[in-house]
């Protein structure tokens, strides 16, 4: 496992909040996030509603546990978001015929209708958010996120440091 060696671009004496690349990406995500609530809001779904279904859909996740890993949640709070789903007849939970412990997801013929709506609501709201972007500014936005995403994924499966270890 490879060792980060910290970038020096902040530091703690003269750290301003309003240039975080991470309050950024935040921002940027939050606008996003409310234009697709907004454009979803006539189907009575908002982000932690038409998120999972998007998942399902898209074959991104099968089961709750599954599903609550992947969207970085409590799995208690993701079963009560599921069966709000599936009491607007979006998704079906179904038993496995080899263990009735398990459960898998399905997204219901209504609940794939929305996801396919969804993909065309997403696509629109990061065009909206990428207008007057080239496409190579769009590559390297890409190629940088991927980067930084990376890196914390190596922070995740570093040692834990100490208090202050890295900005001292």
């Amino acid at each position: 496992m490879a060792t980060l060696t910290p970038a020096a671009f902040y530091n703690r004496d003269d750290f301003h909040l309003g240039g975080s690349v991470g309050l950024l990406m935040r921002m940027a995500l939050s606008s996003m996030r409310s234009e697709v609530d907004r454009r979803l809001a006539p189907h009575g779904l908002t982000h932690t509603q038409w998120l999972p279904l998007f998942k399902i859909a898209s074959g991104e996740a099968r089961n709750p546990l599954e599903l609550a890993r992947v969207m970085c949640v409590d799995p208690g709070a993701m079963t009560r978001n599921l069966a709000r789903l599936e009491a607007k007849g979006l998704l079906n939970r179904v038993r496995s015929d080899q263990d009735r412990r398990c459960v898998q997801l399905e997204a219901t013929e209504a609940g794939m209708a929305i996801a396919h709506e969804m993909w065309g609501v997403l696509a629109d709201v990061l065009n909206l958010h990428l207008a007057g972007f080239e496409q190579a500014e769009l590559d390297q936005l890409v190629s940088l996120l991927k980067r930084f995403i990376a890196n914390g994924e190596a922070l995740r499966q570093a040692p834990e440091p100490s208090i202050g270890e890295a900005s001292e």
